[in-house]
């Protein structure tokens, strides 16, 4: 038996095998550690050979936010709207999950890729369809903002409190002195058993609970016919 019968057969490169490669290396290690030269030897090529797919690493972080975008969901047939544009946006949120680094990413596009667009046309097109008006479906994508991807941006960082019991109760009662009310709401909520306030707030609920709001909302505007000229003063128009 000759040489090359034995030989593993090579898996030829294409887009999509170095695209899941990159978001397996920024899984693993994180998005900092993507680079052309770790992505060629992960995948046991030359750098070079990287660039007959992706002209350069702005193209392939694109292409990563692609490979993210289409693990959402497709829309669910036959739902309303509501429930369909919950269902898809936990799902993004989902797939965010699994991917840590990916909404630095997103938001450090500087233009939306064809299936990032499909998506965003896509909602649109749920609103459309659930009888919005064109007016609402607009500032309802607006309300949603980063919502739609699956994250939102927290009003202020919250630092892990001291885990010594003392020096937490004594930050803790410092703190109070100083801002009773931020304490006062903090605490109120659930925290896991880490520490008095805990590690955070359960960032799933606290998602849910601000996307069931807003689709409440929307849904009350779209039932009142709301419109967004009687709501502005002169005749400015929408931004």
């Amino acid at each position: 038996m000759t040489e090359s019968a034995t030989a593993p057969r090579r898996v030829p490169l294409d887009r999509e095998r170095v695209l899941r490669a990159a978001v397996a290396l920024a899984d693993g290690l994180g998005i900092e550690a993507l680079s052309m030269r770790n992505l060629a030897e992960r995948l046991g090529v030359v750098p070079m050979a990287l660039y007959k797919h992706v002209a350069n690493k702005e193209e392939l972080l694109d292409g990563m936010v692609e490979v993210i975008v289409g693990e959402i969901d497709p829309p669910a047939p036959g739902a309303d709207w509501k429930r369909a544009i919950r269902q898809r946006i936990l799902s993004a949120r989902q797939a965010l999950l699994r991917h840590r680094w990916a909404s630095q990413v997103i938001e450090s596009r500087t233009h939306a890729p064809p299936v990032v667009l499909e998506y965003m046309d896509s909602l649109m097109g749920t609103f459309r369809a659930g009888g919005f008006s064109v007016d609402l479906t607009h500032h309802v994508m607006h309300a949603l903002g980063s919502r739609i991807w699956g994250f939102t941006q927290e009003v202020f960082p919250t630092p892990l409190p001291p885990a010594d019991p003392e020096a937490r109760a004594a930050m803790f009662g410092q703190l109070a002195a100083r801002y009773p009310h931020i304490i006062e709401v903090a605490t109120a909520g659930y925290h896991d058993g880490q520490s008095a306030v805990g590690s955070g707030c359960d960032d799933q609920f606290e998602f849910e609970f601000a996307l069931d709001v807003l689709l409440d909302g929307f849904e009350r505007l779209h039932r009142q016919g709301w419109n967004s000229a009687e709501r502005r003063p002169g005749t400015r128009t929408a931004g």
